[in-house]
Order: C-alpha cells, then structure tokens, then sequence
C-alpha cells in the first residue's frame, strides 16, 4: 500500500528535468505561441498562392430548376399568353472565363511575395524568442550564482561563530569578535532573501520565454563555445549581418510587395476580355388539361436544347477616380514601406554594435579577472592561515572572505556575459 501510494505520488509530481541554454532553444523555437502563429501565418499565404493561380481557370456550373407557374403565362405551342397551369423544368452548365486580365498575373506575383514575407516573419518570430530566451536564461544563470555565493558566504559565517564562540572560551578571542561576525550574519541573510527572491523571479521570466507554465524544469550551464575576437574585425561585420537578418529581409520582401499593389492598382486602367459558354434544355407542360397531348419529355428535351457562346472586352472609361487614388495609396505604402527598413537598419545597427561592444568589453574583463584570480586565491589563502593562527581579527578575515568569494563571482558573472553575447551573435549569424 505504501509503495502504491509513493508511485501515485511520483506520477502527480514528475522528476524535474535539466535543461541546457540548447534544449531551450530547440523548445521556444517549436512552441511558443508567436512562432506557433507565424507558421499559421505561412501556410495561409501558401493557400492564398494556390487561390490566386486558381483565377486563371474557368468558373463551372450547373443546374436544375423545376418551376409550376399558376396564372398568366405563355404558352409554349402558340407562344401566347394565356391563363395557365404550367410545369417548367430546366437542365443548363454554364462556363464563364476570365480570359486576360492583368491583376489576375500580378496577384499570383503578389501571393508568392506575401508568402516569403510571412516566411521571413516566422524567421524574425524565432529570432525574437531566441534572443530573448538567452537573455532571461543568463539573467537567471547569474542570479543562481549570486544566491550560491551568499549561500557559501552564510554556511561558512556560521561555521566561523561556531569555531570563534569555542576560541573565546578558552581566551584565545575577544567576545567582540563574535558579535561582529553575527551583526555581518544578519546583513548578510537579508542579502540572501533579496537573492533569492531575485533567482525566483528570473526563473519565472525564463519559463514565460519559453511559454512553460509549470515549473518543472532546472536551468544548467553546458559547454559553450565561445567566439574568438577575430570574428568582429571584419570591417563588414555589420553589414553582412544586416541583409542575411529575416527583420531586414522581411521589410524588403514587403516593400517589393507595396511596389507590386502598385501595379496592381494602376492595372485597373486596362481592358478585360471574358468568354462564357452555356447549354441548355428544358421541358414544359400544361397542367390540368389532359385531353391536351404533350410532347413527351425526352422529345422536348431534344428539341429544346440550346447553346450560347459569347466573347466580350471591358474597357474602363471613368471609375469615379477609384483607380487613380488607389495608385496614389499604393505608391504612399512603398514610401512608407521604405520608411520601416530605415527604421529596422538603424535598430538592427545599433543592436549589432551593442553586441559587438558587450562582447569586447566582456571579453577584455573576463581576461583581467581570470589573469587575477590565481593572485586572489593566493592572498585569500594567507589570511586565512593568519586568521587561524590569530594574527588577523575575525571582521578583516570576514571582509577578506567575502572580497574572495565575490572574486569567484564576477568571474563567473563576466564568463557568463561572454558566452551571452556569444549565443546572441550566433543567432544573428545563422539568420534563423
């Protein structure tokens, strides 16, 4: 009974799963309801494709009508009108064909260009939830590390009182040092509440980048490759990432469809020429008057059949200025349009070189940290050796002990910005 109750509880609660800044990628990139939307959006267009070709073939149709006409009618035998009971039955197809018309073809062109729009959209969706999952995930990452090293801070102050409280007992300390590491204690618990109150937060926005509602997930580091600084020397670096960027191809694939509702708009200047094909039989009988003979209804429906088959060409004269306007609007989009790509060149530029900037700058610290962090180990070692020996006060052990730790932590904190700003450019480089 009680393994049973242990099993149902395990199936209520599932083992928490560790993710890697990859596996995040790999889940925001299929799930997220933005990316969700613009595949949507994409297999939308790919119908819109299919309907635009589909208005170069013909309409077909085709019917029966049965109609009792009770009054005044005419009279199919002496084609006079006369108070009649009639029976009328229809069989017809008809055919209509819009021959040429120019928007028909730009509208096909228009499809396909508002298909590769909204794939480049769902490319820019993507890179959106990209960016900022690792940024949340980093953000994260580091609020970990900062929880740990108050963590690491607070154990070992509690095992110095211990130790300090036994040294006091047997003279070898002043009552005083006690107190002082007990009044840092408290500092230094309220720091840990705000830490982890901070670590609990960014978990929350790193799940809600990845449209998970449940948390049931740990976030770890893995292995990440970082880029060397020669990937920024090119003199083209912006650039080249700016046009394989789906924000940016996404408004020059749009601003290549405003140019093209242009002609569609100044198409509706030009003629049109329809064909239509139609066939037809009917049959038709008095009612109420039996000792009339009717022609029996395969012998009518022979004799009544009909065909019609006609061409004609619209010429536009005056459309009360609509085609005009349209045009002057179409041409204001592609203005406006061209407006957009100044906009997203400058925000892309700019968040190009920010990277860019992070990454050096992150880069050049991390260096000088890593270089000194051997030289701190070293000095945090001395004192710890003198502070056993009683040649160092508990507080100036205390003050050396955390100037150590927070050493550990920037360069953790400084090796985390590398390889954010790293992920950040990989994004951006693979244009998806």
């Amino acid at each position: 009974m009680k393994n049973f109750i242990f099993i149902f509880f395990v199936g209520l609660f599932p083992a928490q799963q560790s993710w890697n800044l990859q596996q995040c990628l790999d889940y925001a990139t299929t799930h997220h309801p933005l990316i969700k939307q613009a595949t949507v959006t994409v297999a939308k267009n790919e119908r819109l494709v299919v309907g635009s070709k589909g208005m170069l073939l013909p309409s077909v149709e085709a019917g029966v009508n049965h109609t009792n006409s009770f009054g005044s009618s005419i009279n199919q035998s002496s084609n006079q009108r006369e108070t009649l009971n009639t029976q009328y039955d229809q069989l017809y197809a008809r055919a209509d064909w819009e021959l040429f018309n120019w928007k028909n073809f730009l509208n096909i062109s228009l499809s396909k260009l508002n298909k590769e729009t909204s794939t480049y959209k769902l490319k820019q969706a993507q890179n959106e939830v990209k960016l900022n999952v690792i940024q949340m995930f980093f953000t994260y990452q580091n609020s970990k590390s900062w929880l740990n090293v108050l963590e690491t801070q607070i154990s070992g102050i509690e095992e110095q009182i211990r130790r300090t409280e036994k040294e006091v007992e047997i003279g070898n300390r002043p009552k005083s040092d006690v107190y002082d590491i007990k009044a840092n204690l408290g500092t230094l618990q309220e720091q840990w509440v705000s830490a982890k109150n901070q670590r609990d937060l960014s978990k929350i926005n790193l799940l809600n980048s990845l449209a998970v509602t449940q948390d049931s997930l740990d976030f770890v580091m893995a292995d990440e490759e970082v880029f060397s600084e020669n990937e920024f020397q090119d003199p083209d670096f912006t650039r080249k990432l700016l046009e394989k960027n789906p924000a940016y191809q996404s408004v020059m694939a749009e601003i290549n469809a405003q140019k093209k509702r242009e002609d569609i708009a100044r198409a509706g200047y030009l003629p049109t020429l329809n064909g239509s094909y139609s066939w037809s039989s009917f049959y038709n009988k008095v009612l109420g008057q039996n000792d009339v003979p009717a022609i029996s209804f395969s012998d009518q429906f022979s004799q009544n059949k009909n065909q019609l088959l006609s061409f004609g060409l619209s010429i536009p004269v005056f459309n009360k200025l609509q085609v005009k306007t349209n045009s002057e609007i179409a041409k204001l989009n592609t203005i406006y349009s061209g407006y957009d790509k100044e906009l997203i060149i400058n925000n892309l530029t700019q968040n190009l070189n920010a990277i860019k900037a992070q990454f050096l700058n992150a880069q050049e610290k991390y260096a000088l940290l890593d270089a000194n962090f051997e030289n701190q180990k070293l000095s945090f070692q001395k004192s710890e050796e003198k502070y056993k020996e009683g040649l160092m006060d508990a507080y100036t052990f205390f003050v050396v002990r955390n100037g150590w730790l927070q050493a550990n932590y920037n360069l953790i904190s400084s090796k985390n910005e590398v390889i954010q700003q790293t992920e950040l450019l990989k994004v951006l480089e693979s244009g998806q």
